[in-house]
C-alpha cells in the first residue's frame, strides 16, 4: 500500500500536496472549534459561579443529601483508578424568601412627597448670620462673584444695606430704631466695631446679631479702607442688597425711610465724592512711587462716606490693581480714606458717578475734623436747614434734596433728636 501511495504521489505531486494542506486545515479547524467551545463553557461556568456567590443557595435551601454509589470490592481493588464522582440529588428550586432589608424603590408615592420638605432655589439665598468664620481672603473671593445672567430667576424686594463703621456701639441707635421701624424686608444692617467691644445688644433691637468679623481700625490709617471693604463684602453675600450706604456711629438720617429708600433705588448714579484739589492736602499727598499705576493727574480727594450700587461694590471688593498700591504707598499723612475711593471711582467709574456724597458735614470751622453737634445745637430750624437748604441735581433734574444723612452728632444730642426728628422727618 505504501509503495502504491508513494508511486501515486510521485505521479501526482500537486494533488498530494493539496490533500496534505486540506488535512492540516481540517485539523486546525477542529482544534479552534474545541478551544472556542471550551472557552464558552469556562465563561458560562465563571458567570454561574459568581452568581451563586452573590446569592448562596444555603441561605434559602436546605443542604442537599449526597449519596455515593457502591462498587464491588473485588472489582475496585483490581483497578488503580479513583471511584467516579458521587451523584448529587438537587431538589427543585423555589422562589427565595424576601430580603430582610430590601433596597428602597426610587419611586416616591404621593403621600411621601407631601411629607418631604422642598428645598427650592430661594432657600440657597436665605440671609445668613452676620458673624461667620471665613477668612478675609475667602470673604472677598466669595463676595466678588457675579452672575453672568443679568435677570434674576426669582422675584425679590431689593434692599438698602446700611454699613455702620464704629468704635463700639451705634451711639444713636434709638433714633435709628425709629427710622427702621415698620420697614423690615427693605433694609439690611452690618456693624463693624472694634474687636475688643463686647457689649451685648438687646434681642428686640434691629442691631442685634448684625456685627461682622472685624479688625482694629485707626483714624487716618489704611486699615480704614480694609474695614470698608469688609463691610461691603459681607453685605454683598446677600443677593437682595442692591444699594450700600457707609455710616459712622455719629450719623443721623435726615428723611424717613421711604424717602431715602426711593431716592437711592431710583437713582441712575452712584454717590462718591471725587475732585481734584491742588495744594498740600490734595495733590500734595500723592506719592510718586505709585506711578505708573496711579498718576498725579488721576489723584482725587473726597469724603469716605459713600452711597453706591451693587456693581460698584463688587468692583471695590475685587480691586487688585489700585488697592495694593494704596496699601503700600498711602499711609499716615496720606489719609487713604480720603483718596482711595475718590481716585478709583474717578479713574474707572466716573461716567455713572455723581462726584458727590449724600452725607452732610460742617467743615466751616476748618481743621482736620468737621464740627460736632451737641445737645444745644439741635432744634427744629437746624434740622430743617439740613433737609432743604440746598439745590442740586438728581437724575438730570433740579432737586432740593441734596443730603440724606448728616454726621458728627454726639450722644448728648440724642434726647433732642428723639424729641424733634421723628416729627420733622416724618418717621411715622
Amino acid at each position: 500500500m505504501k509503495k502504491k501511495q508513494s508511486q501515486h504521489e510521485k505521479e501526482n505531486p500537486t494533488q498530494a500536496s493539496n490533500l496534505k494542506f486540506f488535512k492540516v486545515q481540517l485539523h486546525l479547524h477542529n482544534l479552534v472549534s474545541r478551544l472556542l467551545l471550551f472557552a464558552s463553557g469556562l465563561a458560562i461556568g465563571i458567570t454561574i459561579t459568581s452568581h451563586f456567590k452573590e446569592f448562596p443557595l444555603d441561605q434559602y435551601l436546605p443542604i442537599p443529601s449526597i449519596k455515593f454509589t457502591t462498587f464491588d470490592s473485588s472489582f475496585s481493588s483490581s483497578l488503580s483508578v479513583s471511584p467516579p464522582p458521587p451523584s448529587i440529588q438537587i431538589p427543585t428550586l423555589s422562589r427565595p424568601p424576601p430580603l430582610t432589608n430590601p433596597i428602597p424603590s426610587c419611586n416616591i408615592s404621593s403621600n411621601q412627597s407631601k411629607k418631604m420638605t422642598r428645598i427650592g432655589f430661594k432657600q440657597h439665598f436665605k440671609v445668613q448670620p452676620a458673624m461667620h468664620d471665613m477668612t478675609e481672603e475667602e470673604l472677598l473671593w466669595k463676595a466678588s462673584m457675579v452672575p453672568k445672567i443679568a435677570d434674576y430667576p426669582f422675584n425679590f424686594t431689593p434692599k438698602v444695606a446700611f454699613l455702620f463703621l464704629t468704635k463700639g456701639p451705634v451711639l444713636l441707635a434709638p433714633l435709628w430704631e425709629k427710622f427702621f421701624e415698620g420697614n423690615k424686608g427693605h433694609y439690611s444692617i452690618y456693624v463693624h466695631s472694634n474687636p475688643s467691644f463686647n457689649e451685648t445688644v438687646p434681642e428686640d433691637s434691629v442691631f442685634h446679631g448684625r456685627r461682622i468679623p472685624s479688625k482694629e481700625v485707626r483714624w487716618g490709617e489704611f486699615n480704614m479702607i480694609e474695614a470698608e471693604r469688609r463691610l461691603l463684602a459681607n453685605a454683598l453675600l446677600d443677593i437682595t442688597n442692591q444699594r450700600f450706604v457707609l455710616l459712622s456711629e455719629s450719623c443721623i438720617p435726615l428723611f424717613n425711610f421711604h424717602t431715602i429708600y426711593d431716592y437711592l433705588m431710583n437713582s441712575n448714579k452712584t454717590f462718591v465724592e471725587s475732585y481734584d484739589l491742588p495744594g498740600p492736602v490734595g495733590r500734595g499727598r500723592y506719592n510718586s512711587k505709585m506711578y505708573p499705576t496711579v498718576r498725579i493727574k488721576q489723584w482725587r480727594k473726597g469724603s469716605q462716606w459713600f452711597q453706591i450700587d451693587r456693581e460698584l461694590a463688587v468692583e471695590i471688593v475685587s480691586d487688585q490693581k489700585y488697592f495694593p498700591v494704596f496699601k503700600k504707598y498711602c499711609n499716615h499723612a496720606c489719609y487713604s480714606d480720603e483718596h482711595y475711593l475718590p481716585t478709583l471711582v474717578g479713574t474707572k467709574f466716573w461716567k455713572k458717578n455723581s462726584n458727590k456724597t449724600l452725607t452732610w458735614v460742617d467743615w466751616s470751622k476748618g481743621g482736620p475734623h468737621p464740627s460736632k453737634f451737641m445737645r444745644t445745637d439741635i432744634n427744629p430750624d437746624f434740622l430743617k436747614r439740613l433737609r432743604e437748604g440746598n439745590k442740586c441735581e438728581y437724575n438730570g433734574k433740579e432737586s432740593n434734596i441734596c443730603f440724606l444723612f448728616a454726621r458728627k452728632f454726639t450722644t448728648h444730642s440724642l434726647d433732642r433728636l428723639l424729641r424733634f426728628a421723628p416729627k420733622i422727618m416724618e418717621f411715622y
